[in-house]
């Protein structure tokens, strides 16, 4: 593997100068964007990077524990602000959603396909871990948010569903199916077109590091298999939980 040096990054670096420079030129306002994301793309990753070069060489329980825990917690935030900050205990929901979504796809992985010796593993269950939040994140905020802005989008409609006798599951159910769907569409236009269209991040990664093509195209494709079960999963405990929250005891919608 061709290793990276600090002269090398620094070389990187000019094409950031690069894309400052073309947005300067065409006035298109991105220069200071540009510029913060950049640094806070080096400080994060540079964190991160010894961060994990200690829970590798430690290999503690508890401080694996920990990291993902905190992951989870940043990642149902995220996906918290998205869908919306008015909805009461929406935090939890998520936090508890996509937890039960990683830990079932995790675990079905971790027990029947990859089998390491250790179950916290540091350097098979962070990444996979981290990948499934990130995704799952996105599919959270997807699902919800299309779901929020459809119920309150319809209240008439859904109102004479309820007053024709339906359950208030009856009156949503085409709005959170249709939230499920569309949370599901990235992963499924992704798994469509991969290989052949794009090379996903994970795969490049390891080609580049010297992985053999055929060990990258197989952990890649467990990877989409993984993020399928945890979106899907994620996505209809969101929404089933959301669905739960617009309605009272006496099944009266409550915007």
């Amino acid at each position: 593997m061709i290793q990276l040096t600090i002269t090398d990054m620094a070389m990187a670096l000019g094409l950031i100068a690069i894309a400052i420079g073309l947005s300067a030129w065409q006035k298109l306002g991105l220069e200071w964007q540009l510029l913060i994301a950049t640094v806070r793309t080096i400080v994060q990753l540079i964190f991160v990077g010894y961060i994990l070069a200690i829970v590798f060489t430690t290999k503690q329980p508890w401080l694996v524990i920990t990291i993902l825990a905190v992951m989870l917690t940043i990642a149902s935030v995220v996906a918290r602000n998205r869908i919306s900050q008015k909805i009461p205990l929406l935090l939890p929901l998520v936090w508890s959603s996509i937890l039960t979504s990683t830990t079932l796809s995790i675990s079905y992985t971790n027990l029947l396909v990859v089998k390491p010796e250790l179950w916290y593993e540091p350097q098979y269950l962070i990444p996979l871990v981290g990948i499934v939040l990130g995704n799952g994140m996105n599919a959270a905020a997807i699902a919800g948010e299309r779901l929020v802005s459809t119920i309150n989008s319809n209240p008439v409609e859904i109102e004479t569903y309820l007053s024709l006798g339906a359950t208030p599951e009856q009156a949503v159910v085409k709005y959170r199916k249709e939230a499920i769907r569309t949370a599901l569409i990235p992963t499924l236009n992704s798994m469509m077109v991969i290989g052949i269209v794009t090379l996903p991040g994970i795969v490049t990664g390891q080609l580049l590091s010297g992985v053999n093509p055929l060990d990258a195209i197989a952990y890649q494709m467990l990877i989409m298999f993984i993020l399928t079960l945890a979106n899907l999963v994620t996505s209809l405990l969101v929404t089933y939980g959301l669905c739960r929250q617009f309605f009272n005891q006496d099944a009266q919608l409550n915007l």
